[in-house]
């Protein structure tokens, strides 16, 4: 019999250039620089495609709303936290050096670059769109403060510390590290700490806490 060359069937439309993930990631990264540069406002769904270098119809196949952005470039974050935290590994050292590691890290997170301009945007923006200012609360800020109440509580079942109330202390604790250099920073008076300094502060907080509710001390026995 004859052979006959027949071609594969090429696909209709454009190939896919890279995966959806890809795209996403290159799309958040834009996003966040918007966002570090601009007010909520102004940043558009046109100007995030056009930096990301993706069209418009992509943009918003992946990612709907702004709204959606600013979501996905604060989770992105947090996610990022999540993961430097291990928490099982804090249970192997000791509660001065695991209190020191948590607020390390939550204070890299705090005052690093784009999560104070995330917090701002969500500050200044919070009367025209409270949703923003809602989410940054409930899904950056509230994330913290449970992985430190939650270690607070195991402490105080390992009978370490006593504590009346792990959630007030979680906050009073994250205050002390975090607002008055975070504030400093926003109001243009200082630049944000760096991490020699984050590292000290963190030390100094945890030996300060923990000598004034360590079960057993002298302030109990009184």
């Amino acid at each position: 019999m004859p052979q006959t060359n027949i071609l594969p069937r090429r696909p209709r439309g454009r190939p896919q250039v890279r995966p959806d993930d890809e795209t996403l990631g290159v799309i958040l990264d834009a996003a966040r620089d918007e966002f570090l540069s601009r007010s909520f406002g102004d940043v558009s769904m046109a100007s995030v495609a056009q930096h990301a270098g993706v069209s418009t119809k992509t943009m918003y196949r992946l990612v709907p709303t702004k709204a959606d952005l600013f979501r996905k470039v604060v989770s992105a974050r947090i996610g990022q936290f999540i993961l430097e935290l291990d928490i099982e590994a804090l249970e192997a050292i000791e509660p001065a050096e695991a209190l020191t590691r948590i607020l390390t890290i939550y204070a890299g997170l705090t005052f690093s670059v784009d999560a104070t301009a995330m917090y701002r945007v969500a500050l200044t923006e919070r009367d025209r769109f409270p949703e923003i200012a809602t989410f940054f609360y409930e899904n950056a800020i509230g994330p913290a403060g449970q992985i430190l109440e939650a270690w607070l509580r195991r402490q105080c079942e390992l009978g370490v510390l006593k504590l009346n109330d792990p959630r007030l202390a979680s906050g009073m604790l994250r205050g002390m590290m975090a607002m008055e250099p975070q504030r400093a920073a926003l109001l243009g008076q200082r630049p944000l700490p760096d991490a020699a300094e984050i590292a000290a502060r963190a030390g100094a907080c945890a030996e300060l806490f923990l000598n004034g509710c360590r079960a057993g001390s002298r302030s109990e026995e009184r």
